[in-house]
């Protein structure tokens, strides 16, 4: 009998092992599954982080000579990065007018010299203005002090954009990827860097940046990629390192730059790496006023790509 009853224990406690371990393998079962449907959640998440666009995005990168100016529209929302040589006042006034300009939500001077704010106090003095951006930078000259009077006499001030910082234009994401650093030997490395977002298309704006705050932006660790490049100082071979090319790889680059200029823009060395990449060239030297279009998957010109031939000084 004691032996029977051993027996029932026994077993008794193994139903319970086997019990326990069945409702132990089920809870893992439950929890695994839980897992999975937070991972494919969070990829859901990540993927709707692209949100979809309507209308478009309009790039104008304005015939300026020997200068830069760039006039972007979304909805009815404007900004221009740039206003040209002193000279180019007029230039830059018709096309903003002829595009049903009213008021630019920003103006951004990208740096202090000449051939990129020369004009901005006619342009701040002549629209509506919302907001100056320009980088901790100064200067003596009366190109700066016309510019910066302007600014105070629309009762604005200079907004120092931070790298990282992220603002909309209507439907487009903005983000400002340098300066990175407070101080620089050459007044070009001062120059505001944006990328423009559109659905799945974008626009890196370089400015006059050139190799010091392109290593410094590769090193970032940001995302540089663009659909479009605006090639870095007239595409001078001071600018458009190799690394910071292979970051961005374009599909398309645009440079703006005087016919037959002095300075020997843009250099055929750049021109060589943007033909080793593939990367279709447009430019003002060449081809005038150039006007890209996103809808958000696409982008389209008013003109065919130009060659790779470069100027010599």
């Amino acid at each position: 009998m004691k032996k029977n009853k051993n027996n029932k224990l026994f077993s008794a406690i193994i139903t319970v092992i086997l019990a326990i371990g069945a409702i132990y393998a089920a809870l893992n079962d439950i929890d695994l599954n839980v897992n999975n449907i937070d991972v494919e959640q969070e990829v859901q998440n990540e993927s709707s982080n692209t949100s979809p666009v309507s209308g478009e995005l309009k790039v104008s990168f304005i015939d300026v000579g020997q200068a830069d100016s760039i006039l972007l529209q979304q909805g009815d929302k404007f900004m221009l990065v740039d206003a040209g040589n002193n000279g180019d006042a007029d230039v830059i006034k018709d096309y903003l007018t002829s595009q049903g300009v009213k008021e630019l939500k920003y103006f951004v001077g990208t740096h202090k010299d000449e051939d990129h704010i020369g004009s901005a106090d006619t342009i701040i003095n002549s629209f509506k203005v919302g907001k100056v951006y320009f980088p901790k930078q100064t200067a003596t000259t009366k190109t700066y002090k016309d510019f910066v009077t302007s600014v105070k006499d629309k009762g604005l001030s200079l907004t120092v954009p931070k790298v990282g910082e992220q603002f909309n234009l209507g439907e487009a994401s903005v983000t400002v990827l340098a300066p990175n650093s407070s101080e620089y030997e050459d007044s070009n490395d001062y120059s505001i860097v944006l990328k423009i977002t559109f659905g799945s298309t974008s626009f890196l704006l370089a400015g006059d940046a050139e190799k010091i705050s392109e290593n410094e932006m590769v090193s970032s660790g940001r995302d540089l990629s663009a659909t479009v490049l605006k090639v870095g100082h007239h595409g001078s071979q001071t600018s458009t390192s190799q690394d910071f090319l292979d970051k961005v790889n374009p599909t398309y680059a645009v440079i703006s730059a005087g016919g037959d200029n002095k300075y020997g823009h843009p250099a055929q060395e750049t021109m060589d790496k943007l033909k080793a990449k593939e990367i279709k060239v447009f430019r003002t030297d060449e081809q005038k006023t150039i006007v890209a279009i996103s809808n958000g998957e696409e982008i389209s010109f008013n003109v065919e790509p130009g060659s790779y031939k470069g100027v010599s000084k």
